[in-house]
């Protein structure tokens, strides 16, 4: 397997209260094992951008051998210019696969306002699994993490009336293809200051039509960080709730698999 000539990386190093927590969740839930082909679900947000910069570190570091690619699916709506990837990844030397496909326009044709979302992650899951297939990948590695999750939680409880979130690491229903989430352990400021730091090409807003109207999933941020100004536990405690719920024989498949209203990657964020 060819490496990454270490010139030609984000010069910026991770730190180590970033890395720390992605080693450990990549441990704890066997999320990465000797030869697999792992693809970056890579949005352009601060999320996926980081987890992308953290498994080439791992790729370098790791006592096992793993391949790390990336994959964009661009729903091409106006203000969202992923393209802008391309040059970036190629300086990073990643094998980068780029799909456009209208999703916007065909949600326009098939359901309601309310269900851009829903449908949006539906097409952009099944693009990505097609993507996998066809050039051997075996991981899919999203940027969901321990906000994202704590989001998910109360969505379901709030509005579903279930005890779920997203899970760590799971098979899909087709059990061709493996969905990682190493950022399960981390917190959203934590991929934004790194984000920030290293200077990394973060598109803005990656689905604009997600971002025209306040939603149920941002009241849910906004009440966790009320929560969180007098109690600076809240999260350490949430995740200690949620960990039964992320193993994959919790729940036979993951809910961001058939409710992606509820637990869908969240717009712009990775």
């Amino acid at each position: 397997m060819p490496q990454i000539p270490r010139h030609r990386l984000q010069k910026k190093p991770l730190p180590k209260s970033l890395l720390r927590p992605i080693g450990r969740a990549i441990s704890d839930y066997e999320m990465i094992r000797e030869g697999d082909r792992v693809l970056v679900g890579l949005s352009g947000g601060k999320d996926s951008l980081s987890l992308l910069h953290a498994l080439l570190h791992l790729q370098r570091h790791a006592p096992i051998r793993f391949e790390v690619a990336a994959l964009t699916v661009d729903p091409m709506v106006e203000g969202y210019e992923p393209a802008t990837l391309k040059p970036y990844l190629a300086e990073l030397g990643v094998a980068y696969f780029f799909e456009a496909q209208p999703i916007m326009e065909m949600a326009k044709a098939h359901m309601g306002k309310p269900s851009y979302c829903a449908f949006c992650s539906r097409i952009k899951r099944g693009i990505m699994y097609r993507v996998l297939r066809d050039e051997g990948y075996n991981v899919l590695a999203l940027g969901q993490h321990l906000d994202d999750l704590a989001e998910s939680f109360l969505l379901s409880a709030f509005h579903g009336g279930q005890l779920r979130t997203m899970k760590a690491n799971y098979q899909n229903d087709a059990g061709d293809v493996r969905v990682i989430r190493p950022l399960v352990y981390v917190r959203e400021h934590q991929t934004a200051d790194y984000a920030k730091a290293a200077g990394l090409p973060v598109i803005a807003d990656s689905c604009p039509a997600c971002f025209q109207m306040p939603t149920q999933r941002q009241h849910m941020k906004e009440l966790l960080a009320t929560e969180e100004v007098s109690n600076k536990q809240l999260f350490s405690s949430l995740l200690t709730t949620l960990k039964p719920l992320m193993e994959p024989e919790y729940y036979h498949s993951d809910p961001s698999e058939k409710r992606p209203d509820v637990a869908a990657i969240k717009a712009g964020n990775g």
